[in-house]
């Protein structure tokens, strides 16, 4: 093992908060802020029970309490004070846990690598109440006197927690007066119940002897008896009400010390749902809207906080943009969307674009003591949202800055601390690896789709006049598909086969596929075999997933429900949907459109024969699928229309 450093985190920050509350009652002219600040220690840190500090920051702090309080003792009186009920410290409820302070001695090297890394503790019992403890330092950590001090002060208030007198602590060797280890002897005296069964016990005896002494010598018991009878009684009864009172006292913050370690057990519990979750999320969605939407419902169902809100840098790095959250007012919400955070400014002080740009996460626990950093409008930006303290972490993947995570409490007034710190920016880069993992496939899902325009456009461009017929049908299609609320993924599977359903045309001849006027039996036969020809190209392409269903459909477009339609003759169920759907699309795409061989047909006319193929044909629901979404179509377009005149 690696010798420890100064610069590594030792000592347990529960130590800190001890002296701060001593600080508090004692010197409450003291301003804590600037202790910390001339330590290099944040309020949250030392407020989170899981942070640690190094030991130039406990030196710092110590010479800055010493001289802002002239206490030259605060660090023995520290370590006493965290038997202190009001410190209501980590130390006490450790001791408690055993009820008395024997076995908290004895197993003192067992619970202090909870509170200091910086040395060894070892504990022997060398008498009736007395042990001797020795604390050996760790190579390359440089203790100071004061820690000696303060470890006093700490064995002294083990003995205090159970209501004891002050222990004797005799100090025969110290690594600071030339010792290699500091070695200290404490002795204590008994408690109360301890002191008064011992007095029972004597008193039992006492008035045994003299009632045997009175029946030897022929004198009556009619008095002595039932007066020893009372003492020993009255004794019992005193000797039992301490023992309640000591037990009591111990049982309560034995049951404070299992509250907090069942709360904790519940938060590494939903933490660890939480990561699980999120793995889930990372292999489940896709497109960055649904991975957004999912994570932010997830903190919501698994963290601790009244808000939160997740900002994504648009495509040039220029601006931090709003995606999703929770918590917010309709009001919040409206000024999320459409305020920007710049990122192209390096003169911005706001915390979103220097957490961004610089990928280290803030932790504000008053708005107020910023506001001389933050720009005027980030600072009403804050009050608009009725921020008071909040985090941001950045969103990172491998080494990029995706975006921004905030969260924050302005219900509850949880304070926010490290430990929040820690659990967020651990989730940060799994959000980051999600919105990468969709960037990835919507991109990869972009270019597919330029791929297929362009395969379409290459039929199109065979003929001006049909240019656009694909483009066309896979509109109405997708159109048809909204209206019966058919799942995503199968509307683009359509999209798809809607693009690509005349693809076999690029076989067909020109003087046929252009020709000016009817076609004979013959020339109508080679242009039905462009649906086999399609087929027979699709069949090549390794289409993946719900797109295996694309060369299906495409076969059976020109199907018809009664079994008249072609190249195979299904019928009704026969059919796929995605047939059905591209069958009306393409109809009335081709008879609304102008041909070689005639002019296009009015609407009324194209409506008719819709509804007159129905059950024959098309399927009846999707024909009325298809007029819904024409007329909301139309409606829509007709309202822009009227608003841009």
């Amino acid at each position: 093992m690696e010798p420890l450093t100064d610069n590594q985190p030792l000592y347990n920050s529960r130590a800190i908060n001890t002296y701060i509350k001593l600080i508090q009652k004692k010197y409450s002219y003291t301003n804590v802020n600037d202790l910390l600040s001339a330590a290099k220690m944040q309020p949250y840190q030392v407020e989170d029970e899981g942070h640690w500090f190094t030991q130039e920051q406990v030196d710092l702090f110590y010479e800055q309490a010493r001289k802002l309080t002239g206490d030259k003792d605060i660090a023995r009186e520290a370590g006493r004070y965290a038997a202190s009920p009001d410190a209501i410290g980590a130390m006490r409820k450790y001791a408690l846990s055993f009820i008395g302070p024997t076995k908290a001695y004895e197993l003192i090297g067992k619970y202090a690598p909870n509170f200091t890394k910086s040395s060894i503790y070892e504990s022997k019992r060398i008498g009736h109440n007395k042990v001797e403890i020795s604390v050996i330092p760790e190579m390359g950590v440089s203790e100071k006197l004061y820690q000696c001090e303060n470890r006093i002060g700490y064995f002294e208030a083990i003995a205090t927690i159970f209501n004891y007198r002050l222990p004797k602590i005799e100090h025969p060797e110290c690594m600071f007066k030339g010792g290699s280890a500091c070695r200290y002897i404490v002795s204590w005296q008994e408690s109360r119940s301890v002191f008064w069964r011992k007095v029972r016990a004597y008193s039992a005896l006492l008035l045994g002897a003299l009632c045997l002494y009175t029946l030897y010598s022929g004198a009556t018991l009619s008095i002595i008896l039932p007066l020893s009878v009372l003492i020993i009684l009255l004794l019992t009864l005193h000797v039992g009400n301490l023992e309640k009172q000591e037990i009591n006292a111990a049982m309560i913050n034995l049951g404070d010390s299992a509250d907090r370690l069942v709360e904790q057990i519940n938060v590494n519990y939903n933490n660890a749902l939480l990561i699980n979750e999120m793995g889930l999320i990372i292999s489940k969605h896709t497109d960055i809207d649904s991975v957004l939407t999912s994570v932010a419902k997830l903190l919501e169902k698994r963290l601790d906080y009244d808000r939160c809100m997740i900002l994504l840098s648009n495509e040039d790095k220029t601006r931090l943009i709003f995606h999703t959250g929770f918590g917010y007012t309709d009001e919040q919400l409206l000024t999320l969307r459409v305020i920007n955070f710049h990122l192209d400014k390096p003169e911005s002080r706001g915390v979103f674009p220097v957490s961004f740009r610089e990928k280290r996460p803030f932790l504000i626990n008053n708005i107020e003591e910023i506001r001389e950093d933050l720009s005027p409008r980030s600072f009403e930006f804050a009050k608009k949202m009725g921020a008071k303290s909040f985090i941001c972490c950045p969103i990172i993947y491998e080494e990029e800055s995706l975006g921004i995570l905030a969260v924050d409490n302005i219900r509850t007034k949880r304070l926010l601390v490290q430990t929040d710190i820690n659990l967020l920016m651990g989730i940060a880069p799994q959000i980051g690896i999600s919105i990468h993992n969709a960037m990835l496939t919507e991109g990869r899902e972009r270019q597919f789709r330029s791929i297929l325009q362009v395969l379409a456009a290459s039929i199109d461009a065979r003929d001006p006049l049909t240019a656009g017929h694909s483009a066309k049908v896979t509109e109405y299609a997708i159109g048809i598909c909204k209206e019966l609320n058919l799942p995503k993924d199968y509307v683009e599977m359509i999209r798809v086969a809607s693009l690509l359903h005349d693809y076999g045309k690029i076989g067909i001849k020109d003087d046929i596929l252009k020709k000016n006027g009817p076609l004979t039996i013959e020339e109508h036969d080679e242009i039905k075999t462009h649906v086999k020809k399609t087929t027979k190209i699709l069949d090549q392409v390794s289409f993946e997933g719900i797109y295996q269903e694309v060369p299906k459909i495409v076969e059976s477009h020109h199907e018809k429900i009664d079994g008249s339609g072609y190249p195979m003759g299904l019928k009704g169920e026969e059919i796929p949907l995605g047939a059905k759907i591209i069958a009306v699309a393409d109809f009335f795409e081709a008879i609304t459109a102008k041909r070689h061989y005639r002019e296009p047909m009015p609407l009324d006319t194209a409506f008719g024969l819709l509804m007159e193929g129905c059950d024959m044909h098309f399927d009846r629901k999707i024909v009325e699928a298809f007029l819904r979404y024409y007329k909301k179509t139309t409606s829509k377009n007709l309202q822009t229309t009227h608003r841009t005149k």
